[in-house]
């Protein structure tokens, strides 16, 4: 997919988007490229009906505490869905891999151990060529597929038994 903008989708036209409240949980660690994917996935949301006051910002030190982070809000019963927003770029040491799966099962374990959607949008790229491509460059913003499916959840989690 190293060609293709993934970014581009079909409206939703999501009836009563306007009464879904979302969480966003973003990491200040690279946020030259979280505040890219943030703002992404708030025009996404925005254009998709959510209004501006049901979209609730968080913002934790580094990607490892996503995690922690997004299992509040997600038991704190207030959100539709949770998107977690972070980039970690690989280094020279195999710290990338403890915090990528630290995260990434993190971000899991909110899915399973609660009844409110995680969105895994963590970039782990590895070099910030890569990551700037993902986060608004020219292979699309990463934080426009996270808000959609994040509302896509949503409607899964309505319709679900």
């Amino acid at each position: 997919m190293a060609t293709v903008n993934l970014s581009d989708y079909k409206p939703l036209n999501i009836s009563n988007a306007d009464e879904y409240s979302i969480g966003i949980v973003v990491s200040e660690w690279n946020d030259f490229i979280t505040h890219n994917l943030r703002d992404g996935a708030l025009e996404t949301l925005k254009a998709e009906g959510i209004r501006e006051e049901n979209i609730h910002i968080y913002y934790v030190p580094g990607a490892f505490e996503l995690s922690f982070a997004t299992m509040k809000l997600c038991r704190s019963g207030r959100f539709a869905a949770v998107i977690a927003i972070g980039n970690v770029i690989r280094g020279e040491t195999p710290h990338f891999d403890y915090i990528c799966s630290g995260v990434a099962q993190g971000i899991k374990d909110c899915n399973i151990l609660t009844e409110t959607p995680a969105i895994f949008c963590v970039l782990t790229d590895d070099n910030k060529e890569q990551s700037l491509e993902r986060s608004g460059g020219r292979l699309g913003n990463k934080g426009v597929e996270a808000a959609i499916t994040a509302l896509k959840m949503i409607d899964f989690n309505k319709k679900s038994i």
